[in-house]
């Protein structure tokens, strides 16, 4: 079951093979928690309550002049920052790598983000990948990269035809 990160979950041995991310998990979210900065949502066994994998949510926005023009073109000029959702980190402990973890804490994150945007504006889920591999993955589940920036986003209007 996914769910939010909180203090019965062991953090201790998760590695995800990125020190960044490993860092994060066991340093500051629970920081970025109680800010609320972010919210962390973990899958962990339900038995040792061991992370297999997590993910952060945090609201966001970009600059319209950094989606690309097509969708410039739809979006109101008297918008300066377009409201987005962040979906900051996804990681997966090594033991549990290969075994579509990293999909279904995907999808979650998606559902979830979509959800929100039924009562909070976000015209999309914005990823910065951590690296090549990232970027890979986020591509093969139909993320568009942002001209002139790292990131990568996929639009709500995508998400409905996922999830009605």
């Amino acid at each position: 079951m996914i769910e939010l990160l909180d203090k019965k979950h062991n953090r201790d041995d998760f590695d995800c093979g990125k020190e960044l991310l490993n860092n994060y998990l066991k340093n500051q979210a629970g920081q970025d928690i109680k800010r609320k900065l972010s919210a962390c949502f973990v899958l962990a066994e339900s038995t040792s309550d061991q992370i297999q994998g997590y993910y952060t949510l945090s609201n966001n926005s970009i600059p319209l002049s950094s989606f690309p023009e097509y969708i410039q073109k739809k979006l109101p000029r008297s918008y300066i920052s377009i409201p987005t959702t962040l979906l900051g980190r996804l990681a997966i402990d090594t033991k549990y790598q290969g075994k579509g973890i990293g999909k279904i804490l995907l999808i979650d994150a998606l559902k979830r983000s979509y959800e929100i945007s039924q009562e909070i504006g976000s015209f999309a889920v914005v990823v910065d990948p951590i690296d090549e591999e990232a970027e890979k993955f986020y591509e093969k589940y139909d993320f568009i990269k942002l001209p002139d920036s790292g990131k990568m986003f996929i639009s709500m209007k995508t998400l409905t035809q996922l999830f009605v």
